[in-house]
């Protein structure tokens, strides 16, 4: 399976970006695919996670209310839609993709493949 992340770049606080992550390769009829994020020096942290029905989303706190997460099946694509950024949200983020039996769904352990990161920029 490959995964191919998009659609960071540099945006001012209160922004929008759109994230997507294409999978293409070997499918599954049931997988997880997650968005996470990473800062210099701390542990990758689980942003958001989406069922491939798109029928159970998750959500870490920080971003609830902000961030949406969808699936397009047709096109093996997930999204991460982020509006009122914030320059905490700064960060490189990575999509990744779990499939049966799914592992602990919050930490980067429990999933199997995982795209190149994308860089989302804030400015205050």
């Amino acid at each position: 399976v490959q995964l191919q992340a998009s659609g960071g770049g540099l945006v001012q606080a209160g922004g929008s970006l759109r994230l997507s992550c294409a999978a293409s390769g070997r499918t599954f009829s049931s997988f997880l695919m997650a968005w996470f994020r990473q800062i210099p020096g701390k542990e990758r942290e689980l942003v958001s996670a989406i069922t491939r029905s798109g029928g159970s989303t998750y959500y870490a706190d920080s971003v609830r209310g902000r961030f949406t997460i969808s699936t397009d099946n047709a096109a093996n694509t997930v999204y991460l839609q982020m509006n009122s950024l914030k320059p905490e949200d700064t960060a490189v983020y990575f999509c990744a993709l779990d499939h049966p039996p799914y592992g602990n769904m919050w930490i980067p352990g429990g999933y199997d493949y995982w795209g190149q990161g994308t860089q989302v920029t804030v400015s205050s």
